[in-house]
């Protein structure tokens, strides 16, 4: 077995281990840092494709940004301890199910697609016109859908801090008017 078939093996079992541990932890920090290690396996394998410039952007953005999610969105909450309420049965049986018809959807999918082989060359990829094409504001730009959804990440973020630091709602005394 070749060194890249144990490296793809070795990526998409810690793939797999990390992704159903990061489902099924009951702990928040976990959770986390579990997908941590799925989107960082996940580089590793576009860095195996030799993808760099998508490993690249998978490491700095995802990756990093969960990193920012745990320091800005659970260190900051007094909920750090906290573990999620275990799910009951009907809830895993009905995400066991999706799970399967996701999987043998996903299978036959790619068992209907016929794979050929090329015979060409790989093009050589030009990382200025990828370059221009992120930061273009013309009709095929990214700029403005980057920056719409930064901001509602961001939004998101905010709101979900301010509802985790909310504690219990104060009871209010209304006072009694019928005293004499």
């Amino acid at each position: 077995m070749a060194s890249n078939q144990i490296m793809f093996i070795l990526f998409a079992a810690m793939i797999v281990v990390f992704s159903i541990l990061t489902v099924t932890t009951r702990k928040i920090l976990r959770a986390a840092t579990y997908l941590l290690f799925v989107l960082v396996s996940t580089s590793g394998l576009y860095f195996m494709l030799n993808y760099q410039f998508l490993a690249a952007v998978q490491l700095t953005l995802y990756a990093g940004g969960i990193v920012v999610l745990i320091i800005f969105s659970i260190l900051l909450t007094s909920h750090i301890s906290q573990n999620f309420e275990s799910s009951g049965w009907k809830k895993n049986i009905f995400s066991a199910l999706a799970a399967i018809i996701g999987a043998i959807l996903s299978i036959v999918t790619i068992l209907d697609y016929s794979f050929s082989a090329t015979t060409q060359a790989a093009q050589e990829v030009d990382m200025r016109l990828i370059g221009k094409s992120l930061l273009s504001v013309e009709y095929d730009g990214y700029v403005l859908p980057f920056e719409v959804i930064s901001v509602l990440l961001l939004a998101a973020m905010v709101a979900a801090i301010v509802i985790a630091k909310k504690g219990a709602p104060k009871k209010t005394v209304l006072p009694n008017l019928n005293q004499e």
